[in-house]
């Protein structure tokens, strides 16, 4: 790796999976972790082994099936059990390397460690020097590093590098730093840590103050050569540092930096939505870089000087992040030869099986609505592609609500395991409410729903309706997510998405501390 190069580390599969409802199955997993791939990232953080078994089928897989083409990481406390866990994990991956944390601030030592700094260090160089017998790519994490004395930070990273560990990450776990105080903790260590050079330092900053992002382009300024982050700032709480954020930050104010990364950025874009569609978190309509609004220009005066130049309130050029506004593309009539050219210049390359699947699916929406546009063709694609192995799936359903009326729907699931078909009715306070009691009970499920969104997929009355829902079960929240020209349909497929995955969730997990 050249010193103009920043190391791209990607936490969203252990560190994105702990936002509350976002865990993901195996097979999800690995759908991410391709992506992640593609787009050019050069760790791979894919889960926390010890976790579950669930968690350390998922890190096996990915090790197993990307440990060639990036550095699969697996993560571990400073125990033994973990570090073997994580180890095995990691067996199939010959570019692989073990994350060894251990907290070392002052309220951390006190109230969850209750250990000395004598035995915080002692732990740090057995633990990294266990994890050396594994891999010699050996990251080590002073966790909640922001809030950790100087003096002992420094001991302990320095203790850590004479361990054997070749990366040190400096966490903001609590997103407590600012960009000149974490600029500082930095400079203080390239200063004053023996054998610095030795090692790659890292940063990992939480967003609860938003300022992830600023914070660790403050430590690329101070030195640090590997960001970790994750797609869309997937995190616990209010999340991590961006990926699309600070890789475009740096190249798009590379004169400044003087760094660069190894991502491709134009599937910034896509690799956004595919995370957001299986992990149901939607991103906000201004979100940076990839938000639906990010390359919109409401404004007169921002319209005239854009048809005059669009460098004029233009910085990046939307091409250079992937990004597909609502354009009008396509209609009733187009052709399937058509289709598939616009469905390359979205950046997507399907196989011919899945694309006369979302061409069937086209041809069935070019008769509901006048005007198809690219927003939708998107759509239908993430319908197609980002399918999950549901058992029970929707066969038909029906509504009949009104003035006067008590709401009320019919509906029927087949069950793909047991290869059946069941059907029940139930009644609510609207069509809606109507149509997941129904689902509940004929499922058996104890659902709850806690959250509930609607937003138009396209322009026009005609719109597709896109509906993300959240519901808890014993608990533990679930995301749905689905598409119709018809909110009720929507509704009702979001619903049962988000129902599935609570009956094939998989054993009580270990929560992960946040590194």
């Amino acid at each position: 790796m050249s010193a103009e190069t920043v190391t791209i580390f990607d936490t969203t599969l252990r560190d994105g999976e702990q936002s509350p409802g976002c865990s993901m199955t195996v097979a999800e997993k690995l759908t991410i972790a391709e992506a992640l791939v593609d787009l050019g990232v050069d760790v791979i953080e894919a889960g926390f082994p010890i976790a579950s078994p669930g968690d350390f089928e998922a890190v096996k897989a990915v090790a197993d099936r990307f440990g060639e083409r990036a550095i699969i990481c697996g993560l571990a406390r400073c125990r033994t059990d973990d570090i073997e866990r994580a180890g095995a994990a990691l067996k199939g991956a010959s570019r692989r390397r073990i994350h060894v944390f251990l907290a070392t601030s002052a309220i951390h030592r006190q109230f969850k460690l209750k250990m000395a700094k004598e035995e915080i260090v002692r732990a740090a160089i057995e633990h990294v020097q266990m994890a050396r017998q594994f891999t010699d790519n050996v990251e080590f994490s002073p966790e909640d590093a922001a809030r950790t004395e100087l003096d002992f930070l420094t001991e302990v990273v320095e203790k850590a590098i004479e361990a054997g560990a070749t990366t040190v990450n400096i966490p903001d776990t609590v997103g407590y730093a600012t960009p000149t105080h974490y600029f500082q903790v930095i400079s203080h260590l390239k200063q004053h840590v023996r054998g610095i050079d030795k090692a790659v330092i890292s940063t990992h900053c939480h967003n609860d103050l938003g300022l992830a992002v600023a914070n660790s382009l403050a430590a690329v300024e101070a030195g640090a050569r590997q960001i970790e982050c994750t797609i869309n700032g997937l995190g616990e709480r209010a999340g991590n540092a961006a990926l699309e954020e600070v890789v475009m930050a740096l190249r798009t104010r590379q004169d400044y930096y003087k760094v660069g990364t190894r991502i491709n950025t134009p599937k910034l874009s896509g690799v956004s939505r595919l995370v957001s569609s299986i992990t149901g978190m939607i991103v906000q309509r201004n979100k940076a870089i990839v938000g639906q609004n990010a390359f919109a220009h409401e404004a007169g005066i921002h319209q005239h000087g854009m048809l005059q130049d669009r460098s004029t309130y233009e910085i990046m050029r939307p091409e250079d992040v992937g990004y597909i506004g609502t354009g009008l593309v396509l209609g009733k009539h187009s052709g399937r030869h058509a289709f598939r050219t616009r469905v390359i210049e979205l950046g997507f390359t399907l196989d011919d099986a899945t694309l006369q699947k979302v061409f069937d699916d086209f041809i069935v929406l070019a008769d509901k609505k006048k005007d198809v546009y690219d927003a939708d063709i998107v759509a239908l694609i993430d319908n197609r592609v980002n399918v999950t192995t549901d058992r029970w799936h929707m066969k038909r359903f029906h509504i009949a609500a009104g003035t006067g009326t008590i709401p009320t729907a019919t509906v029927e699931l087949f069950d793909e395991t047991d290869q059946k078909t069941v059907c029940d009715a139930a009644i609510g306070d609207g069509p809606i409410d109507a149509v997941c009691k129904a689902i509940s009970r004929i499922l058996n499920v104890d659902a709850v729903l806690k959250d509930f969104q609607v937003r138009a997929v396209s322009d026009g009355q005609e719109a597709q309706g896109e509906v993300v829902c959240e519901l808890t079960v014993q608990g533990k929240r679930y995301h749905g997510k689905a598409v119709s020209t018809d909110i009720i349909e929507a509704s009702a497929q979001a619903y049962l998405k988000a129902v599935n995955k609570s009956i094939a969730q998989r054993p009580s997990e270990v929560s992960a501390p946040g590194v």
